[in-house]
C-alpha cells in the first residue's frame, strides 16, 4: 500500500483535500459547492462515488459549506467531532459520526489520528494520517501551537502546515482592527514565523514533503512563506510545495 494525498483548494475561498491509501480515499472539508467540488475532483481523476467518505475539521464555511448537500446527495458517511456537527448541522445527516479528538479510529485503510486544536470554532480538530507504515500530518486553521500538537506531527513523513499570513502584511493591511486582532490571536491563523518556529521544534528526520497551506491572499505571499519555512529546514526553496486557492495541490506520495 501506499499513501497520498491532494488539495482541491487552500485558502478563505474553500478548503478541500484527498488523502488515499489502498483502496480507500477520504475528503477533509469541503467549502466548495458539490457542483464545484465534483469539477475538482475531476481535475485530480476522482469523482464522489469513488469517496469512502468525508471527515471535518471544523465548522467555519470554508471549511465545511460543501459537506451537507455533497453527504446528501452521494450518501457520503460525514465524521467530526459533537460540537461541529451540532455547530456545522450535520448530526440531521443520514450517517453523521462523531469522534473524540483524542481517540485514533479508522476509515477502511486508513488509520486516522485527530488531535484538538485552538482555534475560534466550537470543538475543532486537525488529523494525522497513517497506512501502518507513513504518516501523514494536517495542521491549519490554528492559532498556537501545543506541546501536545508537536507531539503528533513529529516524525511525519509529509506535513501538510499552515501558513496564514505574513505579520507585516496583516498589520499593514486593510482589515479592521478586529479581524487582524481574530486572524493573529491565539485562536486565529498561523503566520509564517509561527509555522517555521513550530517546524524547528518536530522530528523532521522522516520527512518527505511539506505544503505550505491556506495562505491569505491579501496577507501573504508564497515567496515568504517559503522563505520562513526554508529558514528552518534549510532545504532549496522549491522542496517547500505550496498548496493554492484555486490550483489546490496535485497529488503526493508518500513512499
Amino acid at each position: 500500500m501506499s499513501l497520498r494525498y491532494a488539495m482541491l483548494g487552500s485558502g478563505s475561498r474553500g478548503n478541500a483535500a484527498l488523502v488515499e491509501s489502498g483502496a480507500t480515499c477520504v475528503l477533509v472539508d469541503c467549502g466548495f459547492s458539490a457542483l464545484e467540488t465534483r469539477r475538482r475532483l475531476a481535475r485530480l481523476g476522482k469523482k464522489p462515488e469513488d469517496l469512502a467518505g468525508i471527515l471535518v475539521t471544523h465548522e467555519h464555511g470554508d471549511h465545511v459549506g460543501g459537506v451537507v448537500p455533497l453527504a446528501r446527495a452521494y450518501g457520503l458517511t460525514v465524521w467530526s467531532t459533537a460540537g461541529t456537527a451540532r455547530q456545522a448541522g450535520l448530526a440531521s445527516l443520514g450517517d453523521s459520526r462523531w469522534f473524540d479528538a483524542h481517540t485514533p479510529f479508522a476509515v477502511g485503510d486508513l488509520e486516522v489520528r485527530p488531535y484538538p486544536v485552538p482555534h475560534d470554532a466550537r470543538e475543532p480538530a486537525q488529523f494525522v494520517f497513517s497506512d501502518g507504515a507513513r504518516r501523514l500530518g494536517m495542521l491549519t486553521d490554528v492559532g498556537r501551537s501545543t506541546p501536545h500538537i508537536e507531539a503528533c506531527l513529529s516524525g511525519c513523513d509529509g506535513l501538510i502546515l499552515e501558513c496564514n499570513h505574513d505579520r507585516r502584511m496583516l498589520a499593514e493591511g486593510r482589515y479592521p482592527p478586529s479581524l487582524k486582532h481574530r486572524v493573529g490571536g491565539d485562536h486565529g491563523h498561523l503566520n509564517n514565523e509561527q509555522a517555521a518556529a513550530l517546524l524547528g521544534r518536530l522530528d523532521t528526520s522522516r520527512l518527505q514533503h511539506v505544503v505550505a497551506a491556506h495562505l491569505s491572499e491579501k496577507n501573504n505571499r508564497p515567496e515568504l512563506a517559503r522563505a520562513a519555512l526554508v529558514g528552518t529546514l534549510g532545504c532549496e526553496p522549491d522542496w517547500i510545495a505550496v498548496a493554492e486557492q484555486d490550483a489546490g495541490l496535485a497529488w503526493q506520495t508518500l513512499s
